[in-house]
């Protein structure tokens, strides 16, 4: 067996970044961005007003001053003359500042009289001007990689960037197996159970920007697994899920060597999900055979599977991100294995369930966090800090 930290390192070198397309901006929300692209234009362009008021000579503006009212700036609609000495103009939030003036007096500290302005006599600090590439300036560069926020979006829009250059999603196929498994709403027999793994990957798969498609169920045979690996000759990445283990009807390994799977590693010291498998098919796609328990394949998910998709999207290769929070309840001391506990993080402190059996889905439902117990980890008592992955 190796460690979750050796897995990872050998799934990193599985993983190489997909090649890049280029998409419409109103598409690229949640898509990682490929290579670096610069603003086409300086914004704002223009000396802005940031308040509505009147814009004036700042070294004129002085308590009590009067002004003269020559025209309007709006936004969209800028004030093309000069404004002289004792003149004002009466501007607007996003307007260009005209030439001549500096300051823009709020609309609040002004008495205005027909086309004269008189100014309060308390006036606050000003200037309410945005200069000129205050945001940003004209080849001012965006980085990448980077997974792109609607923030991100509206910042490139600003940018007039159009089209950004993405990866590509990976293509992902997931291969439940086993003679016991039935699709849901089918009804199963005396023997059998309903698939729920594939079903909970494809949403995770879908929420980290991955194409995910279900394979039909492959039986516990040859024949069957020949039939399913042969439909996944367009996927980047092909998750198994059970069959994975030693048993007489585990032939998932057996199956994808005699296909021309390399293998890269299989077992890993954790819990759940110890039977892990992980190589490079013949047609250079890579596999990753799950655990068939239903929690172990999903924290593996969380665990391997999430990482090898931000590294086939071009992000940096790195474990899942951990944060840290105090133990609610005392923990006993862990064994041999690296744990993941399901545990729900409430008020700021971690809760672990008690029942950690890997075939609960309620308790993983009920979770929103994976509690990290290093191997021989002693016993933890009520404060003390601990790692976690929050799902």
């Amino acid at each position: 067996m190796i460690s979750v930290s050796q897995a990872l390192d050998l799934l990193f070198t599985l993983a190489q970044p997909l090649e890049t397309e280029s998409v419409p901006l109103i598409e690229a929300h949640g898509r990682v961005l490929a290579a670096p692209v610069t603003a086409r234009l300086t914004q704002p362009p223009f000396a802005a007003s940031a308040m509505d008021g009147y814009a004036v000579d700042a070294a004129a503006a002085r308590p009590g001053a009067r002004f003269s009212v020559i025209g309007e700036s709006a936004a969209g609609h800028g004030f093309s003359g000069s404004v002289g000495r004792g003149e004002t103009v009466r501007i607007f939030t996003g307007a260009p500042v005209p030439k001549g003036t500096s300051r823009v007096i709020i609309q609040e500290d002004i008495t205005r009289d027909d086309t004269t302005i008189t100014l309060g006599q308390t006036l606050d600090s000003g200037p309410h001007i945005r200069p000129a590439g205050a945001d940003f300036a004209e080849g001012s560069p965006f980085p990448a990689p980077k997974r792109l926020s609607p923030s991100d979006i509206a910042l490139l829009a600003s940018m007039n960037i159009a089209e950004v250059p993405v990866t590509r999603r990976p293509r992902v196929a997931i291969m439940s197996t086993g003679d016991e498994l039935v699709m849901p709403g089918e009804t199963p027999g005396p023997d059998q159970i309903i698939v729920s793994n594939s079903f909970g990957l494809a949403a995770l798969l879908s929420d980290l920007g991955a194409e995910p498609r279900l394979l039909p169920i492959a039986r516990d045979s040859r024949a069957s697994l020949e039939t399913a690996f042969s439909l996944t000759d367009d996927a980047d990445l092909v998750l198994t899920i059970g069959g994975a283990s030693v048993g007489d009807h585990d032939l998932v390994g057996d199956v994808a060597a005699d296909l021309g799977m390399e293998r890269s590693f299989y077992k890993i010291a954790m819990r759940p999900g110890k039977p892990l498998m992980a190589g490079r098919m013949s047609d250079g796609a890579m596999m990753i055979g799950l655990p068939g328990n239903p929690v172990s394949a999903m924290v593996c998910g969380h665990v391997f599977v999430a990482p090898v998709i931000r590294a086939l999207l071009g992000l940096p290769p790195a474990p899942a991100s951990t944060v840290s929070a105090p133990l609610a309840t005392p923990l006993e001391a862990n064994g041999a294995r690296e744990h993941y506990m399901r545990a729900r993080l409430e008020t700021g402190h971690l809760i672990a369930f008690t029942r950690q059996d890997s075939a609960l889905l309620s308790v993983l439902s009920e979770a929103n966090a994976l509690l990290i117990r290093p191997p021989h980890d002693p016993p933890r008592a009520v404060g003390e800090v601990l790692r976690y992955i929050p799902l």
